[in-house]
C-alpha cells in the first residue's frame, strides 16, 4: 500500500470510527443504536479490510465506556462485547465471497452465542442487563447486516467502494442469468 493507499485507509477508518462513535453519542437506545453500530462495522470490513474493521469494533465499546454510553455495570462484559464486535466483523468479511446472507446470519449467530455463553458461564450482571446482551443482540446484528448491505450497495454504485471488493448482492446475475433461459 503506497502512502496515498495507507492515508486512504487511515482516513476511511477514522470516518467509519467517528460514526460509530457518534451513533454511540446519541444515545438512542439498543434498538436504535446497535442495528447502526453493527452496519458501522460490517462496513468497515469491507471498506477497509477485516482486520481493520475488527480493530474498530474493539474499539466502540471502550470509547462507549469512556463516554459514559456504555453503563458501569457493563464494564465486566466489555472484553466479551469487543471479542463479539471482533468476531461479527471477521466473520462476515471473509464470508462474504462465498454468500453474502449466509456471512451476515453466520455472524450475527457467532456474536449472539459468544456474548449469551459469556453472561450465562462467565461473568455476572443484573437481569435487565443480562438480557440485553442476549437475544437483542442477534437481532441487532441481523439488522446492522441488512443496513450494511444497503450502505456498501450504494458505496459500490458510487465508487467509493470498488467491485471487486464489493460484487454486490448477486441480483443482477441472477437477472441476467434469468434473461438467457
Amino acid at each position: 500500500m503506497g502512502r496515498a493507499g495507507g492515508l486512504r485507509w487511515l482516513t476511511r477508518a477514522a470516518v467509519l470510527l467517528a460514526l460509530a462513535i457518534a451513533f454511540q453519542s446519541l444515545r438512542l437506545g439498543q434498538a436504535v443504536t446497535g442495528p447502526a453500530v453493527n452496519a458501522i462495522l460490517l462496513t468497515a470490513g469491507v471498506v477497509i479490510g477485516p482486520w481493520g474493521g475488527a480493530a474498530i469494533g474493539l474499539l466502540t465499546p471502550v470509547t462507549a465506556f469512556f463516554l459514559g454510553v456504555l453503563k458501569p455495570v457493563l464494564a465486566p462484559a466489555i472484553p466479551f462485547i469487543m471479542l463479539g464486535n471482533a468476531v461479527l466483523v471477521l466473520i462476515f468479511a471473509y464470508g462474504r465471497r462465498m454468500n453474502v446472507y449466509l456471512a451476515i446470519i453466520a455472524a450475527a449467530a457467532a456474536k449472539y452465542l459468544l456474548l449469551s455463553a459469556a453472561v450465562v458461564y462467565i461473568i455476572s450482571l443484573p437481569g435487565p442487563v443480562s438480557v440485553a446482551l442476549r437475544l437483542p443482540q442477534l437481532f441487532t446484528a441481523l439488522g446492522g447486516g441488512l443496513v450494511a448491505l444497503v450502505i456498501l450497495e450504494a458505496l459500490a454504485a458510487g465508487g467509493v467502494v470498488s467491485r471487486a471488493d464489493w460484487p454486490g448482492l448477486g441480483l443482477g446475475a441472477r437477472r441476467k442469468e434469468a434473461g438467457e433461459r
